[in-house]
């Protein structure tokens, strides 16, 4: 009894698995003999199987670069979403005579260190001087949330709003 439960359970997840997956394909409503599977998948987990045609480059706060005074979760709000192997490009002035308070481009690890812009364990992926010129460009390659907040001044910048966070989507065509 409970191993003929189980068949029925896995055959359960099989068919609404592959109506999810069936849905989700934008030629669904035109019969199965239009729908694409794409099965050229890698072996590296959590990659999107090959780069989107119409992949972006995302300047972080428009023209207003990164800069300090700026909400980035609201500009992150209004500018989702976001997909793999969108590139962002974060844009701001080195350090030097006239400017004092540089920034930084860090990765925290988790919701949590996001939310109390504690960079104990977060990845510096940019220093004060990689935003010149064409900016530093980081690439959305993993279906992850990644945090972002600039670590100078000892996460005085992060608290006062030059952190965001982005989850990148699957882009069907």
């Amino acid at each position: 009894m409970a191993l003929i439960r189980k068949q029925s359970l896995l055959l359960i997840a099989v068919i609404v698995t592959l109506f999810a997956l069936g849905t989700s394909n934008p030629n669904f409503p035109k019969g199965p003999q239009n729908w694409k599977f794409d099965f050229n998948y890698t072996n590296e987990p959590f990659r999107h199987p090959k780069p989107a045609q119409g992949s972006r480059r995302i300047i972080i706060g428009g023209s207003n670069n990164w800069r300090f005074g700026f909400n980035y979760t609201e500009w992150a709000r209004t500018n989702a979403p976001f997909f793999f192997n969108d590139t962002l490009v974060f844009k701001f002035d080195p350090p030097s005579d006239t400017n004092i308070h540089p920034h930084s481009v860090y990765l925290l690890p988790n919701l949590w260190s996001f939310l109390r812009c504690d960079l104990r364990w977060a990845k510096r992926v940019a220093n004060t001087s990689q935003g010149g010129g064409d900016g530093f460009e980081f690439v959305l390659n993993k279906w992850k949330p990644y945090y972002f907040a600039c670590g100078e001044s000892n996460g005085f910048h992060c608290q006062s709003g030059m952190k965001f966070f982005v989850i990148p989507s699957f882009l069907w065509f």
